[in-house]
């Protein structure tokens, strides 16, 4: 994160000078501890505001931070309006760069009767290679998309909200290598929010697998 600034992101009072460009970087904000500014938002510790995470987010969050308390603390929430939960709109809106967020999608395949589940994240810029490297992992023949009634029913989490903290220990966590580095946006599990965190700590997630080609441009 950069250095401090004294302000956060929004319109100037009348007669002021214009507003100056929105951090494009996690900037922290002067005399509020641990909060950053990032785009027009004012991003603060996740376990601060319980109310802005889905429930196996929130536990999830919990036990990171009582095992790895630096990288719990590092986990940052911002409220939204749930009708920009989808990355598109919500990064237009509050002035984020697109390769900031990253999606996390389900994908499944069944083999012998089971049905294999995982969870890929992969930058905004690019997308999941289903067909190929996720199939492959998984060893299915066929491997698709959750439709989104089961993904929701199975993650606890709201569409447009879901995110890799808290997933299920049965699902696989694929991570392509680019999300690890630098910051990323994520799902809080609900629509009305998102999480702030540095790519560490998604590799730190229980499970967590780092593949090379997951996400192709």
């Amino acid at each position: 994160m950069t250095a401090e600034t004294p302000t956060t992101p929004g319109a100037a009072p009348e007669g002021a000078a214009a507003p100056q460009d929105p951090p494009a970087e996690p900037t922290a904000v002067l005399g509020e501890p641990g909060a950053v500014a990032f785009g027009t938002l004012v991003w603060v510790p996740a376990l601060s505001r319980p109310e802005l995470l889905a429930e196996p987010v929130r536990l999830a969050l919990a036990t990171l931070a009582d095992r790895h308390p630096d990288l719990g603390a590092q986990v940052l929430v911002a409220e939204i309006d749930p009708g920009l939960a989808d990355t598109a709109a919500m990064t237009e809106a509050h002035r984020l760069p697109l390769a900031a967020s990253a999606n996390c999608v389900l994908v499944a395949g069944k083999r012998a009767g089971e049905e294999r589940v995982a969870a890929c994240v992969v930058r905004a810029t690019t997308r999941a290679d289903v067909n190929n490297v996720v199939r492959r992992l998984l060893d299915v023949r066929k491997a698709s998309f959750w439709p989104t009634e089961q993904a929701v029913a199975a993650s606890g989490m709201e569409y447009g909200g879901i995110t890799p903290v808290g997933v299920p220990d049965t699902w696989r966590l694929l991570l392509d290598p680019r999300v690890t580095h630098g910051h990323a946006i994520i799902g809080s599990g609900i629509r009305g929010s998102k999480l702030l965190l540095p790519g560490e700590v998604l590799a730190a997630l229980p499970g967590a697998e780092v593949v090379e080609g997951l996400a192709v441009a």
